[in-house]
């Protein structure tokens, strides 16, 4: 008796169902050879899905028919993918990076006036004094000279002072927000539109790395400690925040410098580097070497902590937050709740995150070894952060969150006139109106630089899963 035959081979492709192919001549069914083992099964091999060749259907998987022109367009056309939406989105970032290394400090605001004697009413009248009858009212009031260092240069009192601010310095406090950093780069002289593009082949090269490694990570991980679990079974947590964080890891010198790149001056005579390959190289050579790019603390511990947070929140927090609730969700089941829990979990897990990063950019802009000091397109920090707590500390306790700077000039009231002292009085009036706001006597405001826009990239990708799932996919999230 013959065995039944094996419907494998009668399975058609979805993509190709419609195709009408001549019916087989059936041919005389030949007894199987006995076997001692029983019946054998033969298993066809599949490749695994690549996302590369969906941007090409034409190739053909099979390892004898690889066309090599159409993979290479393939290649070429997700490498452009990529660098378009790294393109559209460097603005926001750049402007996101330049407001959280900014240094606003607390006693910002316009310096004090030497005392001139400007009351000519008033020496005139002293009968007293002889020299004063000979006294000039039209003469200019005598200032005391300005105090100046070694070299000869007058030195700076305020972040304010106009007169002493280097050129290649966008005036501090003259921003609030990412779109209003955005348009002071724009429009300021020394940095102009093209700014707004600063580090973005190296933001395009570390997100093609990190999207490729980090997958090839967790599968690593997940076939050395859990080789025997199946597709369908959710894998532990540790495994996904394990990749990223070697990833994050792994790419931590591309991303110092990328943030080099976008806070150093954009004026060729002010440029502390040419692009990443000379960064690279300026930093191996004054900075330690690969130990002091990878290891030292003020990199290393904020490299960890960024890249071990951004994943837990992503992951953990939708389902912390609907046990939190009583309510028992999952993707598969309620897609639609579960997006609803994934906005939620990222815009809180954006409080806890965002601080952190914003002490990682700092302590990623001040130079160690025998590198010379980065000129930044914005005020920086003059004096080293010590660490984590230090840079923590500092910002809360010596910089101010009201963003921004209102500028007012104070005139000299003269004291002959009634008129006078009522503007002198509204001066000091204003002034005390604006010590007394909450903002401007701590710096937690400046840890959280860039929340709005964060929290509206998530409101965006809440929407796009949310139509994708009444198309009919499952949904995604961005980590």
């Amino acid at each position: 008796m013959s065995a039944p035959p094996s419907l494998r081979d009668l399975y058609i492709d979805s993509s190709s169902a419609w195709a009408f192919v001549s019916p087989a001549v059936p041919q005389p069914a030949v007894p199987p050879e006995p076997s001692s083992s029983g019946t054998s099964y033969q298993w066809s091999t599949r490749p695994s899905h690549n996302s590369i060749f969906d941007l090409s259907p034409s190739l053909d998987l099979e390892p004898s028919g690889i066309n090599v022109t159409n993979l290479l367009k393939a290649l070429v056309a997700s490498a452009v993918l990529q660098y378009s939406s790294t393109a559209i989105a460097m603005p926001w970032e750049v402007g996101k990076l330049l407001l959280q290394v900014q240094w606003v400090p607390r006693d910002a605001g316009e310096p004090e006036e030497p005392e001139t004697l400007d009351d000519n009413d008033d020496t005139l009248s002293d009968s007293s004094n002889d020299d004063s009858y000979f006294t000039d009212p039209q003469a200019t009031p005598h200032t005391a000279p300005r105090p100046t260092d070694e070299q000869g240069y007058v030195i700076r009192r305020s972040v304010l002072e106009e007169g002493t601010r280097p050129e290649f310095i966008i005036p501090v406090g003259s921003a609030s927000g990412v779109w209003d950093m955005m348009k002071r780069i724009g429009r300021f002289r020394g940095e102009g539109y093209m700014a707004l593009w600063k580090g973005l082949l190296t933001s395009c090269i570390t997100e093609i790395l990190s999207s490729t490694v980090q997958p090839l990570v967790h599968n690593f991980l997940q076939s050395l400690f859990f080789p025997s679990m199946s597709p369908f079974h959710q894998p532990p947590l540790i495994l996904p925040v394990a990749s990223h964080l070697f990833t994050g890891f792994l790419l931590s010198p591309l991303d110092l410098i990328r943030t080099r790149l976008i806070v150093q001056s954009y004026t060729s005579r002010h440029r502390s580097y040419t692009g990443p390959l000379d960064a690279l190289s300026q930093i191996l050579r004054d900075e330690g070497g690969l130990k002091g790019i990878y290891f030292h603390p003020h990199l290393f511990i904020p490299a960890i902590i960024d890249n071990a947070l951004r994943p837990i929140v992503s992951l953990a927090f939708p389902a912390m937050l609907a046990g939190r609730l009583g309510i028992q969700l999952s993707e598969e089941t309620n897609p639609w709740a579960w997006g609803f829990m994934e906005l939620g979990g990222s815009c809180l897990g954006l409080l806890i995150s965002l601080p952190f990063e914003t002490i990682r950019r700092r302590l990623q802009v001040q130079v160690r070894g025998t590198a010379k000091p980065l000129k930044g397109c914005v005020e920086l920090r003059p004096a080293p952060y010590n660490g984590i707590v230090d840079a923590f500390w500092h910002i809360l306790t010596e910089e101010r969150s009201d963003l921004p700077i209102k500028r007012t000039r104070k005139r000299r009231a003269s004291q002959s006139s009634l008129k006078g002292k009522e503007r002198a009085e509204q001066v000091d009036n204003e002034d005390i109106g604006e010590n007394q706001r909450w903002s401007r006597h701590t710096g937690i405001g400046q840890l959280y630089r860039g929340l709005g826009m964060r929290l509206g990239a998530s409101v965006i990708v809440f929407c796009l899963a949310f139509f994708s799932v009444e198309e009919g996919d499952g949904g995604w999230a961005e980590i």
